[in-house]
């Protein structure tokens, strides 16, 4: 059986070597910082929102990521005929019910789409995430009033209700699927000081999953790669906005001493 490491360093392999097509529908105010987070790490970004070519695109690519940072109707539009046309072709789809909780259509849509569809990852924030399994989480706009621990049951049921694995982000990242479960951590305090870099971490479950049919494992890769790069990248960081140019030369550079030295799971 591989270790954590080695499973994780065959997949960035994987996607370094293959260079899977990820799309991504996604929040506007985070594309460029997510497509360069995908080309950094080795994948090759889509981002598109026009239905009339989704199915085409579905079809030339490894994952399909769905994110309701932006719920504008004519992104709205586009997710269930891609995430249709995914099913259809076998491709994993990641979604991101941001700011569920905040809003009513930012927690229907995303209640919505899992109740028609199936998901191979759910990545959210603790608040996010409690919303979806029916708590009521108490989303603050996008941001979580709750911690990754107080989600952890949460997380858990709704992983069990829609056969998929459910990732936690926060100080630590809580994945959860079945009977398996892990907690990841490192990272840094900046982190969240930059916007997108929680779509970031679902727009690289969306790559660990194009070479990974093991959401699980899939989405614990994407975790802990976004631990690690943010931890190398926050040790060369003046602030915030150096934080995000150092983040894309650690996903590039990244490798497996980076991974020995400074991988952090618990189990």
């Amino acid at each position: 059986m591989l270790t954590d490491v080695d499973q994780i360093l065959r997949d960035l392999e994987a996607i370094r070597a293959k260079n899977p097509v990820v799309l991504s529908i996604t929040n506007y105010v985070v594309t460029n910082t997510t497509a360069n987070a995908l080309l950094a790490i080795g994948a090759s970004p889509i981002m598109s929102h026009a239905v009339e070519e989704m199915a085409e695109l579905v079809g030339i690519s490894g994952a399909l990521v769905i994110n309701l940072g932006t719920v504008a109707q004519e992104y709205l539009a586009a997710m269930d005929p891609a995430w249709s046309a995914a099913e259809a072709a076998g491709v994993p789809v990641v979604l991101d019910p941001v700011g569920a909780g905040a809003s009513t259509l930012r927690t229907q849509t995303p209640l919505g789409l899992l109740a028609r569809h199936k998901a191979g990852i759910v990545r959210g924030n603790a608040s996010e995430i409690m919303t979806l399994a029916g708590s009521g989480g108490g989303a603050r706009g996008v941001d979580s009033t709750a911690r990754t621990d107080e989600a952890a049951g949460f997380a858990g049921e709704l992983a069990r209700r829609h056969a998929c694995a459910v990732v936690v982000s926060g100080e630590a990242d809580l994945v959860c699927q079945g009977a398996a479960s892990a907690r990841v951590l490192g990272g840094s305090a900046l982190m969240p000081r930059v916007t997108g870099l929680g779509c970031t971490a679902t727009a690289l479950c969306g790559a660990f999953a194009a070479v990974n049919p093991n959401p699980f494992e899939a989405a614990l890769g994407a975790c802990v790669v976004m631990k690690v790069a943010g931890e190398m990248a926050a040790e060369k960081a003046a602030g915030p906005g150096t934080l995000q140019l150092h983040l894309y030369d650690a996903l590039y550079a990244l490798g497996e001493k980076d991974l020995r030295q400074r991988l952090r799971v618990e189990r």
